[in-house]
Order: structure tokens, then C-alpha cells, then sequence
């Protein structure tokens, strides 16, 4: 896990390099708030997924009368 990390890291300063040779701003937020949020994204995606909430969207989508 710690190399998965490592890489991910590693892509991640390579790819930030990139965006700023070529002068293109990153698409990522640029502010603490901004990453807090993506932070919170991924929390809530595991939450979901350890509490076992799912639903088929193609199930919910296929019951809904067209217009």
C-alpha cells in the first residue's frame, strides 16, 4: 500500500510540474477549503460504503414513466 501511495504522490508531482511549465492552472481547488472538500467527498464515499447503502440507478431510472 505505502508503493501505491508513493506513486500516486509521485504522478501527482509529476503531473503538478507539467501544469506549471505549461502555464495551465491546475484543476484542483487552489484554496485549504477547496481539498477539505474533496477530502469530504472521499469520506462520504467510504461511509456509504461501509454502512452497504446501495441503489441501482439503472433499476430506479427504468421505473420512471417517461414524459
Amino acid at each position: 500500500m505505502n508503493v501505491q501511495l508513493g506513486l500516486a504522490l509521485l504522478t501527482g508531482v509529476l503531473a503538478g510540474g507539467c501544469f506549471s511549465v505549461i502555464e495551465v492552472p491546475i484543476p484542483a481547488p487552489p484554496n485549504p477549503s477547496g481539498i477539505l472538500g474533496i477530502i469530504g467527498i472521499y469520506l462520504g464515499y467510504r461511509d456509504v460504503e461501509w454502512a452497504g447503502v446501495h441503489v441501482d440507478v439503472a433499476v430506479v431510472l427504468s421505473s420512471v414513466e417517461p414524459l
